[in-house]
């Protein structure tokens, strides 16, 4: 068994031996990218298991440990760690768990201090806890390394392109679980080309694009126009059928078209944060350099993205980045970046831009940014865009998904009472 090492503030530290014995294992958000990332991670020579325990026992295991006056999904990311050890067969002596820390004020900081109190209060301190960070915490055992970073942006983009073709494709098809199955393919087949060292590079990544949308593209479909819903909110709750109550799904069996923008633009408003903090308050000027061509390196990926899907005459592309930032203007500051901060409110405005004025905005209990970028934009939003049909609904462990379903019933009824009018002025 690996020694057990701490650091000299006491921390447990992952070490080396430990890459060797242990199995991480990561909480679930996006399928289909983190399928990918879990498999660049593998060949790293980690071990690594993705959490798919989604039972009410995870919301049970984490009102144990977190106070419920606390974020919601930090209840739900550490309960489905915690029912996991317990419950999930894991020699708890061999396992690490692994979870993301981007150094704001928010969830993403708080929630590995969390999770360690966690552990403690259950008698199990000696499991360690690995920080997916860039300097925050470091591990003998565990780096995020350049080239592992430049793979993980690929995954990510390719998971975006993925989630955008198969929102737009599966409530019109013909066939049942066609899209879906292909999904699956393309997850595994994107898996199998990194295997061989394919598909990580720029070139490579704007021929595959073209090919996933060729096969997407070609999936007999229906004839038909649905009401778009937009899905923003708070990213655990926006992207997780855990933290959702199966949002999507819900959205499909109403008749609906779900449109999730992607992860890219959050992680390019990540990175972007680290400029503003310079721009506003000063700093290196080193550092704003560094982090000024990381986000052009992204922003050049999402592009080739967005002009694949362009370009196939088929679907929708989103707008970029920069976009965004132009849409947000007039409404919220740059230093409006705690949480999802100004980027939840444009990603409102771009889908009302692009027709889909119908929106979900999932708010987690015990989440003041989401609140105030959420909810507390709804009202502005409806001012200047009076078509705009949007609804803040709430998820937190008391809330029932009856109350959830039939609030947003309410406003798929309200969607249908507005394109009435619409219809019969085109005819």
């Amino acid at each position: 068994m690996a020694e057990l090492v701490y650091n000299k503030e006491g921390r447990l530290l992952f070490t080396k031996e430990m890459k060797k014995e242990y199995t991480i294992l990561m909480p679930q958000m996006l399928p289909i990218h983190f399928s990918m990332f879990r498999k660049l991670m593998e060949l790293e020579g980690y071990k690594v298991d993705q959490l798919n325990n989604d039972s009410r026992n995870v919301v049970d295991e984490g009102l144990k440990y977190v106070h419920n006056d606390t974020c919601y999904p930090a209840l739900l990311v550490i309960g489905q760690f915690m029912d996991a050890i317990k419950n999930g067969g894991y020699d708890p002596h061999k396992v690490a768990l692994l979870i993301t820390q981007t150094g704001g004020g928010c969830r993403a900081s708080n929630y590995i201090h969390l999770l360690r109190k966690a552990l403690k209060k259950s008698g199990m301190e000696y499991i360690p806890v690995i920080s997916v960070s860039f300097g925050l915490e470091s591990n003998p055992g565990f780096s995020l390394t350049i080239p592992l970073v430049r793979k993980l942006i690929y995954a990510m983009m390719y998971g975006d392109l993925i989630m955008n073709v198969a929102n737009q494709v599966r409530p019109y098809e013909v066939e049942h679980g066609a899209t879906d199955r292909l999904v699956t393919h393309w997850v595994e087949e994107i898996v199998d080309r990194f295997t061989r060292g394919k598909g990580m590079n720029r070139r490579e990544m704007r021929r595959i694009f073209r090919e996933i949308i060729a096969d997407f593209a070609a999936i007999p479909v229906h004839q038909e126009e649905k009401i778009r819903v937009g899905i923003v909110g708070e990213i655990y709750v926006k992207f997780s059928s855990l933290g959702n109550n199966h949002l999507e799904e819900f959205l499909l069996s109403e008749g609906a078209e779900p449109v999730v923008p992607g992860l890219t633009d959050f992680m390019i408003f990540k990175i972007y944060n680290r400029v503003v903090d310079v721009n506003i308050y000063g700093g290196s000027a080193i550092k704003k350099e560094v982090c000024d061509f990381f986000m052009d390196y992204v922003q050049k990926c999402q592009h080739d993205m967005i002009d694949a899907l362009k370009d196939s005459g088929r679907f929708r592309a989103p707008g970029d980045f920069q976009q965004l930032r132009r849409l947000v203007e007039g409404y919220l500051g740059e230093g409006c970046k705690m949480g999802e901060g100004w980027l939840l409110t444009a990603e409102m405005l771009e889908l009302i831009h692009s027709g889909t004025n119908n929106i979900v905005c999932a708010q987690p209990f015990g989440c003041l940014p989401n609140h105030i970028v959420g909810k507390g934009m709804i009202r502005a939003l409806k001012d200047n865009y009076p078509e705009s049909n949007i609804v803040a609904i709430d998820y937190d462990p008391s809330a029932t998904s009856i109350n959830q379903e039939n609030r947003i019933k309410l406003m798929l009824a309200n969607a249908k009472g507005m394109a009435r009018p619409r219809e019969t002025a085109t005819v």
